[in-house]
């Protein structure tokens, strides 16, 4: 270090701790680079950890306990009605965050990988400068942006900041509203809404357009749909939100619905539109980083940017947003770093929807096929006719397998049902793999289990599938 300046120099520089940061900077010290990673927050891990994937799954697992103990009582097993300590609950949740962040320090530490706090700013292509941090000025050798991204907001003239939550404000569980208001029908907006409708909140969701969950078969999202449709007051598509005003202790919103304007009056409304890139306030001007006209970096195959110095990986990437495609690209941006061949080439990436029942799918969807002209064979077994569904009370599920009908090599998959998002990576892997329909269906899967409704349903190419229907 120059003590005069306070510059230092690196040869990784990490920016952002978060699911594709942090695994980088670790990645990268495994291969002896002496790695530096930047982050502002006070706790490592990002907005997955802090107020995203961790929290609100630990609440998911609150509200499906919720749900279980209810069903429970068509088993003949009745539980007394829940009551809610909400300081218990929120204490609990963040102690989840607190354990796996301080498995997250543990790692970088464990490494000798400095953390430096502040928010970093490009000077160059070769030099940051960190704001709060007690480095001010760092040279690199080689940069990996991960910055993540934030929840996007409606305009002012709609609806005022002041008057509505984010899903981070959600996450915190401030009060359990008797009246919310969820805008927007996507995994963020439905996972929220089940925790808080579990919770006790009368919640209705407003989605603009024609149907919930935009880009899952409807087949996947019809079993999600009944259910959510008796835990929710209502779910309103193709409802466009038109403003928004205090009302009292309330906000009273108005939406325009089957041609006419509606009012409403909730006690909190939760904005869940999507999310944007952070990468506006990077400094990014003063490299030779180009940023596309939706906030992303631009990246090769080896997450490089048009600045030979400089990669990125994560949300500012690129879709789709999600924490395990960042994890994959932070760890071939180090190998690129390193000099390795390397490419990010996934045959696919999964998403989940950790609702109950969940929902999963990898690979190119029914619709998408159709869309495309691709000639596939999409094969079927419901859940109503595999043992081990039936047994938990869970007949609802469904899983699909879509299979290019000439090779008869698996090219996407889907499943809706409790623990979809485990169940998925058999087929994540068979992708990987280039598995085609005989190898799903003659691996022998343990009975009973719902990942027989995979071999089943792999069967069905050949119709021979012994549960399913003829």
């Amino acid at each position: 270090m120059v003590v005069g300046d306070l510059t230092q120099e690196v040869e990784l520089l990490v920016i952002g701790a978060g699911p594709g940061g942090y695994v980088a900077a670790c990645a990268a010290a495994d291969r002896g680079m002496q790695t530096a990673i930047v982050e502002r927050a006070e706790v490592p891990g990002g907005v997955c950890l802090r107020e995203g994937c961790i929290p609100s799954k630990a609440l998911l697992h609150v509200a499906k306990t919720i749900s279980e103990a209810q069903h429970a009582e068509s088993y003949g097993v009745e539980f007394a009605r829940p009551r809610i300590d909400l300081d218990k609950l929120r204490h609990w949740k963040n102690g989840v965050i607190r354990k796996l962040a301080g498995g997250v320090k543990s790692l970088l530490n464990g490494r000798k990988i400095e953390v430096i706090a502040g928010r970093a700013h490009f000077e160059d292509s070769r030099t940051v400068h960190v704001e709060g941090g007690e480095v001010s000025r760092l040279k690199f050798k080689h940069c990996i942006i991960a910055t993540g991204s934030r929840a996007r907001t409606l305009p002012e003239s709609v609806i005022p900041q002041a008057l509505c939550w984010d899903a981070a404000d959600a996450l915190q569980l401030p009060e359990i509203p008797r009246r919310l208001l969820i805008v927007g029908g996507g995994y963020i907006g439905l996972e929220l809404g089940q925790v808080y409708a579990m919770l006790g909140s009368e919640v209705t969701v407003v989605e603009a357009l024609p149907a919930i969950l935009s880009g899952v078969d409807a087949d996947l999202a019809k079993p999600l749909v009944a259910r959510l449709n008796k835990q929710m007051k209502a779910i309103h598509t193709g409802a466009a939100l038109k403003g928004a005003a205090p009302s009292g202790s309330a906000v009273k919103v108005t939406f325009a619905l089957d041609g006419a304007d509606r009012s409403e009056e909730f006690d909190r409304v939760l904005v869940s539109v999507g999310r944007r890139p952070n990468t506006d306030d990077l400094g990014l001007e003063k490299t030779r980083v180009r940023v596309n006209d939706r906030g992303f970096i631009e990246v090769d195959a080896r997450r490089q940017t048009t600045d030979k110095r400089v990669y990125a990986i994560g949300d500012v990437a690129g879709d789709p947003m999600l924490a395990h495609k960042a994890s994959r690209e932070a760890k071939v941006a180090v190998a690129a770093i390193a000099g390795d061949p390397t490419v990010f080439d996934p045959a696919c990436i999964p998403s989940v929807v950790y609702t109950d029942p969940e929902v999963a799918w990898c690979g190119v969807t029914e619709a998408e096929a159709a869309a495309a002209g691709l000639d596939v064979k999409v094969t079927k077994f419901p859940w109503a006719a595999s043992g081990r569904a039936v047994s938990m009370g869970r007949p609802e599920g469904l899983t699909k397998l879509i299979f290019d009908r000439q090779s008869q090599r698996l090219v996407g998959a889907g499943v809706v049902g409790a623990h979809a998002g485990d169940l998925i990576s058999e087929a994540v892997l068979a992708m990987e793999m280039s598995a085609v329909a005989e190898d799903i269906c003659t691996a022998i899967h343990p009975h009973p289990s719902t990942g027989e409704t995979l071999m089943e349903a792999a069967e069905a190419m050949f119709g021979k599938a012994i549960h399913g229907a003829h």
